[in-house]
């Protein structure tokens, strides 16, 4: 199966993430960057990106980083996921993220990369527990987080690794709303659906405007150090 796909619901196209725990590797980026250009070629009016089962996604693939063997192949796969970051940001349409189930580290940054964020509200976690392994994030990780979070709200999430429910997120100012599990999917293409249609050129200029130290230090990145890279292993 492929790790992602792409559907068209009328004006709206949804992502769909497909393998376990959706982890990032060069076999899933290969998909959402494939997909993502299928959006660029033939634009809907707005984007879903969604999991599949108790999984949104659990970002960085450590296993297979972890046997990759080189810090090249390391930094490459971190480049890439900076990469989609700053194109989900500077997207030229409306982004929301039905989050179906756990979001963890670099898959918790996917959902916060998105426009709107629905969670389901009877399980899963969202968190970024980077602080756990002493893994510091990188500028554009932490430019991300911080231009989309409340300030007290990223202190907390980067700096203790807290677990938030659905209910916890929507008081953090993290998710706008939940939905149970067989509705999180259908209320975000209402939702989206409900956003499509704004001018794109527009759309880009705002989020640029909003968004363009993020973007611009997420597509600057470079490589992570060489005593960082090792840790992946």
């Amino acid at each position: 199966m492929t790790p992602a796909t792409l559907q068209r619901r009328d004006t709206v196209a949804v992502l769909h993430l497909t393998e376990g725990e959706n982890r990032f590797n060069p076999a899933s980026f290969d998909a959402i960057e494939g997909a993502l250009d299928d959006v660029a070629a033939d634009p809907p009016g707005a984007l879903v990106i969604t999991g599949k089962e108790k999984f949104f996604s659990n970002g960085l693939d450590l296993d297979w980083m972890a046997s990759s063997g080189s810090s090249e192949a390391i930094n490459e796969n971190v480049r890439r996921m900076h990469a989609l970051f700053a194109r989900l940001l500077a997207m030229p349409l409306i982004s929301i993220a039905a989050v179906n189930g756990h979001a963890f580290a670099g898959g918790a940054m996917l959902a916060l990369a998105c426009d709107v964020r629905i969670m389901r509200e009877d399980r899963g976690y969202l968190c970024l527990p980077e602080v756990e392994i002493g893994l510091p994030f990188t500028p554009g990780l932490a430019a991300l987080i911080t231009a989309k979070l409340p300030a007290q709200t990223a202190h907390e999430m980067m700096v203790t690794g807290r677990r938030y429910t659905a209910a916890e997120a929507i008081t953090a100012g993290i998710v706008s709303e939940s939905a149970p599990e067989a509705e999180v999917l259908d209320r975000a293409v209402e939702r989206a659906a409900a956003l499509a249609g704004k001018p794109p050129a527009g759309i880009e200029t705002i989020k640029r405007g909003l968004h363009g130290e993020a973007i611009a230090l997420l597509e600057g990145f470079t490589g992570v150090q060489e005593e960082l890279a090792g840790r992946f292993g």
